[in-house]
């Protein structure tokens, strides 16, 4: 566990000292693991995390290209939570109707399942810096979506209060409430690795 803290304490803290890159390819090249990640932590599913990465990359290259530099920071995280809310909204409708049919088509085929794949650690993950990345992750999505957002802008990926307000759409203030929230509640969910 003090490695997997260690290298998380380092990447949040190189994060905050990260300059903006000069070039818009630069940007999103920097930025594309960290937001692959939040993807994936926010929709459990790795193709669906995939997807709302390339669009919103997609998106601030063709609407937003000709912005600052210091934009696109928030203006991408901004377009990944609605890209990321789309996607969970289009999950949410899908099995609403997956239900009222039965689970079958007007043909009478089975319709394809669209849950997220089971994550279950396999034997390899059973090491000890898997289980706390496990431990986190699911903490993390326990959050309420507002705080989750907070939490993962503000720390995984190191925005100020503004941008992340910004991105959210929301004030500082509300920032600040979700992230302490968020913080409480991530304190007392993961008690046993202090």
């Amino acid at each position: 566990m003090n490695s997997l803290a260690g290298t998380l304490d380092s990447e949040l803290l190189a994060t905050d000292a990260r300059a903006v890159p000069a070039t818009l390819d630069a940007f999103l090249a920097d930025v594309e693991r960290r937001a692959f990640r939040l993807a994936e932590l926010q929709l459990g599913h790795r193709e669906d995390a995939l997807d709302a990465v390339q669009d919103a990359m997609l998106r601030l290259v063709k609407h937003y290209g000709d912005k600052p530099a210091q934009e696109w920071t928030p203006l991408f995280w901004g377009i990944l939570r609605r890209r990321i809310v789309d996607l969970q909204r289009r999950r949410k409708v899908r099995s609403i109707v997956v239900g009222w049919l039965g689970g079958r088509d007007d043909e009478g085929e089975e319709l394809p399942a669209w849950e997220p794949a089971d994550n279950a650690p396999g034997p390899l993950q059973r090491l000890q810096d898997s289980k706390a990345w496990n431990d986190i992750s699911a903490a993390v999505r326990n959050l309420p979506q507002r705080q989750r957002e907070a939490f993962l802008l503000r720390m995984l990926e190191g925005l100020d209060v503004a941008d992340t307000a910004k991105a959210m759409g929301c004030s500082e203030g509300s920032v600040k409430t979700h992230l302490s929230r968020a913080m409480h509640h991530l304190r007392d969910q993961l008690e046993d690795w202090r």
